[in-house]
Order: C-alpha cells, then sequence, then structure tokens
C-alpha cells in the first residue's frame, strides 16, 4: 500500500536484515518470527515507529535491558530506520484475535 511505502522509505530493509543477520536472529530469529524463547517478542510485522522509538528507547536508557541496551548503543539512526523497516516488512506468525 501507499503508506507503507512512505512509512519504510526512512530505513533500508536491505540493510537491516543484513544487521538483523548479524546480531538479532540470535534471539528473536532470522525474519523476527521465531523467538528462541517467551521472554523474546515477536518482531515481524511490528509498526516502524514502534520499533525505532524502542530501539531508540533502549539506547538512551529510558527502557532496560541489559543485553539490548547493550546492542542499542552501538545502533546509529540510519540502523536503527533500516532494522525498523526490516522487522515491519516481514509478515508476522502472530495470530490476531479480533
Amino acid at each position: 500500500s501507499f503508506g507503507a511505502c512512505v512509512v519504510l522509505a526512512k530505513g533500508n530493509a536491505e540493510s537491516g536484515k543484513a544487521k538483523a543477520a548479524q546480531v538479532c536472529a540470535a534471539c528473536h530469529g532470522p525474519d523476527g518470527n521465531k523467538p528462541t524463547g517467551p521472554e523474546f517478542p515477536i518482531l515481524a510485522g511490528q509498526h516502524v515507529d514502534y520499533l525505532k522509538k524502542a530501539l531508540s528507547d533502549y539506547k538512551s536508557g529510558k527502557r532496560t535491558n541489559p543485553i539490548m541496551q547493550g546492542f542499542a548503543v552501538t545502533l546509529s539512526n540510519q540502523e536503527m530506520d533500516d532494522l525498523a523497516a526490516w522487522f515491519a516488512s516481514q509478515p508476522s506468525n502472530l495470530v490476531s484475535h479480533r
């Protein structure tokens, strides 16, 4: 849809995919759908703005998780945009409860 194109324009999903494969996949799965434990959320299909804010909050210390803070502090704004674009562009395995 047109709206998705506009939202994803800030980040490069392919760059995010490469970055996610290096770090994020270990806990969240390569496409954000296969967490390795119940404490790791599914990232696939989340909103770009939510994912970017979560990473920014980990980086600033507003959200606290030693593992995520350790990763987030190394990310540039562009890398956070790219990761958000990658995970947001992935279809989610979550079941909707409407």
